[in-house]
């Protein structure tokens, strides 16, 4: 392992204070960015909704059946609260983040949690929180990918440098 070799991370946009979600607005998380910060993680923002080419701010989105998972399978729904379907945005802003993560050989995410695209252990499914996961998170952990919420700072100090860029 190289010592000096920098960690990379993909991290919801809005935990950083970029003002990405739904509503426009973001969801920043101060103990999010000391952690990066003191730990010298390289930092990669993203937002798959942005990245799929949905506007912000947006419709409040939801799932109608199933998670993530679900929708990669073909089972999901996530709908809006226009009542339209937008399984094929949230799919495309996955499949862009994974792209993202091949491109700068990252194997490591710090999504934000009851997020449609990266949930990681929760969801909003039919107006109530339930276990299940976003979309990217799905085709994240489908990829060998880690994901992590923001509520998991001390479990990122168990990656080794060496082993989330490979």
């Amino acid at each position: 392992m190289n010592a000096n070799r920098q960690k990379s991370i993909m991290v919801s946009a809005c935990l950083l204070g970029l003002d990405t979600r739904y509503n426009g607005i973001s969801k920043k998380n101060q103990a999010v960015i000391d952690y990066l910060t003191e730990e010298k993680w390289t930092v990669i923002p993203v937002c798959p909704e942005q990245l799929a080419g949905l506007p912000t701010p947006r419709p409040a989105t939801r799932f109608q059946k199933g998670d993530g998972d679900a929708v990669l399978h073909g089972s999901g729904i996530v709908m809006n609260s226009e009542q339209q379907i937008v399984n094929d945005a949230f799919i495309k802003g996955a499949e862009q983040v994974l792209q993202i993560a091949a491109l700068n050989r990252c194997r490591v995410a710090l999504f934000k949690e009851r997020s449609p695209s990266c949930g990681v252990h929760q969801i909003y499914r039919e107006g109530q929180i339930v276990s299940g996961q976003g979309v990217s998170t799905a085709c994240l952990k489908r990829h060998r990918i880690s994901v992590f919420s923001e509520d998991e700072l001390a479990r990122l100090d168990t990656i080794d440098a060496g082993e989330e860029n490979k």
